[in-house]
């Protein structure tokens, strides 16, 4: 975030960004979905999507691309172990998220962030919510209810319940993501360094763990790849080009975060957020024909309504001059939820 005292961005560099962020998301979760209706080991495609990530870094440090330079410290990773943890777990379950709902459900079934953020804070940071935010927090949850039980569409239970438990984790994240750029000297670009490749190294054992080694080994291996229809990929082709996009897109999404986070505003970037919603539920009915009822369309109106309420509350409220109480700063509940986002969290 631009600090006051710094020059205004143009409005040229603000629209870049934000069309550069919105690009990379909406990419990312289509061709997440993409790839996930064709495979049956959702771990190992996360795996091989931080894998290329990391690649991309080193590449991207090795040309000089990169404003500041890759380093690996054992020191660094102790501190990072917490961040890790929830990095990995988080992205495991949205990405289990999304394959049990639809692209155009995905932002209902995740939509419990912005209250479980507050809650968090409240109880781990102490930091006591306004009235104002609690009815936006109350708005936000009224939404992801209308969806799950108004809306008449049968959802999948497992879809909800990992939904809801990325959201819980992606607040606990949006606490911890503070300390974590503490133990890179405060650089954002670092931290993604750090947490695509120990999450990685932490993934490996995990999915073999939970029993995705067959899967990974018949998709890789299995006799069924060479029985294809014509005109169609097979779902190991599919594999290898969904972690293809989808890696390159995460090393994006680094630097979108990363670049939305000192260009644009919390209210830019809510609205953008609010655009991102909407484009995401009307290309996953034009990609993969989701349906879009009225109450899903209500469901996902009121949840970005009270998620743009919120953030005019916060932006008015850092505006005063007086304090009320001791908040949990706007830049870093906004990190945690792009990084979550930026691979389906």
């Amino acid at each position: 975030m631009s600090q006051q005292n710094q020059k205004p961005h143009s409005k040229a560099a603000v629209t870049g960004v934000v069309v550069f962020y919105l690009f990379a998301a909406l990419s990312m979760v289509m061709a997440n979905k993409w790839v996930l209706n064709s495979t049956e080991s959702p771990l190992f495609f996360l795996f091989t999507q931080l894998l290329i990530a990391v690649a991309f870094f080193l590449i991207s440090d090795t040309l000089r691309f990169l404003p500041d330079r890759l380093h690996f410290q054992p020191s660094v990773c102790k501190g990072l172990i917490p961040m890790v943890g929830l990095n990995v777990v988080g992205l495991s379950f949205s990405n289990y998220t999304l394959k049990y709902v639809d692209a155009s459900f995905y932002q209902v079934a995740r939509g419990l962030v912005l209250p479980f953020t507050v809650a968090t804070s409240f109880v781990v940071l102490h930091s006591r919510p306004s009235l104002a935010v609690l009815v936006a927090c109350s708005i936000v949850t009224t939404g992801f209810f209308i969806g799950v039980f108004l809306d008449g569409t049968a959802v999948s239970p497992a879809g909800i319940f990992f939904g809801v438990t990325s959201s819980m984790i992606t607040a606990t994240h949006s606490v911890v993501i503070k300390q974590s750029l503490n133990v890179v000297g405060g650089s954002a670009l670092l931290l993604s360094w750090y947490t695509n490749l120990l999450s990685a190294v932490a993934l490996f054992p995990i999915l073999i763990l939970a029993g995705e080694g067959p899967g990974v080994l018949k998709m890789l291996f299995g006799a069924d790849e060479l029985v294809v229809a014509q005109g169609q990929m097979s779902a190991l082709s599919t594999f290898l080009w969904g972690s293809a996009i989808t890696g390159a897109l995460g090393f994006m999404m680094s630097i979108a975060s990363l670049l939305s986070i000192k260009v644009t505003s919390p209210i830019t970037h809510m609205v953008s957020s609010a655009v991102r919603g909407v484009a995401a539920s009307l290309l996953g009915m034009w990609l993969f024909h989701d349906i879009i009822t009225t109450g899903r369309a209500t469901s996902i109106a009121v949840i970005l309504g009270g998620s743009v309420l919120y953030t005019w509350i916060k932006h008015s409220e850092s505006q005063a001059s007086v304090p009320q109480y001791e908040r949990v700063k706007m830049d870093d509940v906004e990190a945690g939820i792009r990084r979550s986002d930026s691979k389906p969290e």
